[in-house]
């Protein structure tokens, strides 16, 4: 993206499809899959959905905080910077997220880069 150019965020359906305490799934065309977690404090997150270590399905682990546990051998991501916590090391990318209007909308640019086909349509449960 260019100094100039205006960011586009795309619209991936309203707050109240992810219950507190959960993750939904977005899956990408010719992209990452991208888990979107929503923290019982009501706040919002995106990272990819693969840890570090392992590559486990992080949308399938458990949240806690500001930060989720990767189901398969329990390492903890922090939600805010994709870094592994503790003594692990790693770091899973983190997708800009932004809350309008009780939608949920992350920055394309972020999502699918440069002329990567575009988003799916909806979050799947």
């Amino acid at each position: 993206m260019t100094a100039t150019a205006k960011p586009v965020w795309l619209d991936i359906g309203p707050i109240t499809q992810i219950e507190p305490g959960m993750a939904a799934t977005l899956p990408v065309e010719g992209g990452e899959e991208i888990a979107v977690f929503h923290t019982m404090g009501g706040e919002f997150y995106a990272l990819v959905n693969k840890c570090p270590h392992k590559q486990g399905p992080l949308s399938q682990g458990i949240v806690h905080g500001d930060s989720v546990s990767c189901p398969l051998h329990n390492w903890r991501i922090s939600l805010k910077s994709g870094k592994a916590l503790g003594d692990d090391e790693g770091c899973t990318p983190t997708i800009p997220l932004k809350v309008d209007a009780g939608r949920i909308y992350l920055l394309r640019e972020a999502v699918v880069p440069g002329k990567a086909p575009p988003l799916a349509s909806a979050l799947a449960a």
